[in-house]
């Protein structure tokens, strides 16, 4: 397998194609080894447009988010050097790493005991002191060290806490895949300088539900 070759038919066949022409975020997407972040066994799944199976002793499986769904997220944060990150789902720590590289600070948290390990490792191996993973449910943020610039949640959830949201600065935002199978969007939310939160839907998608958010309630009658 030619790796850069699937590495640029990754950013040239999927990627561009779904409007992500953000120069910064496509020589990020080229410079960062998405395949250093995976088990070694599923290496070759790393430029392919789906998300991969992250296996665990320690909870359900997991997954990796599709590239075009990591490219165009972190596209339209636009995330600047002085800002401070939070992430809710470390997975691989892929993402966290393109964060990273981008912010001032990053904190991702993964409620997955092997999980938080592997991308705590994929980190350190990948250089980034920046960025640090938490094992714990991250499902209400992290109150202790709030405000954050950016808030990502790397899965799905049925409703986005108002908790993530009481905890962005004014002008920060929070990006989302918000709903149910099958109808899922993400979505973008900024907070005024007042204090209110805005929305904007950016694309249709369907990702893996994020753990430790509530589900609504369902009747049976």
């Amino acid at each position: 397998m030619d790796i850069e070759l699937a590495r640029f038919n990754m950013i040239e066949q999927q990627i561009r194609p779904w409007d992500v022409l953000d120069a910064d975020v496509l020589a990020l997407l080229a410079a960062v080894k998405r395949e250093d972040f995976l088990p070694a066994d599923l290496r070759s799944m790393a430029f392919v447009d789906t998300e991969v199976p992250l296996a665990t002793t320690t909870g359900p499986a997991q997954a990796m988010l599709a590239p075009r769904v990591e490219a165009r997220l972190l596209q339209e944060l636009k995330v600047g050097r002085h800002e401070r990150v939070l992430e809710i789902g470390a997975g691989s720590g892929f993402m966290a790493a393109l964060l990273g590289h981008k912010a001032q600070q990053v904190i991702s948290y993964e409620i997955d005991a092997d999980l938080a390990r592997f991308a705590e490792a994929n980190l350190r191996r990948a250089g980034l002191h920046n960025v640090s993973v938490r094992h714990g449910d991250g499902s209400l943020g992290c109150k202790d060290e709030a405000p954050f610039d950016v808030i990502v949640l790397s899965g799905s959830v049925p409703e986005v806490p108002k908790a993530l949201l009481d905890q962005l600065k004014p002008g920060g935002r929070l990006v989302a895949i918000v709903g149910q199978q099958p109808i899922m969007r993400a979505v973008l939310y900024t907070k005024a300088a007042a204090g209110s939160v805005g929305s904007v839907d950016l694309f249709d998608t369907v990702a893996p539900r994020l753990s430790g958010f509530d589900e609504p309630s369902r009747f049976n009658f």
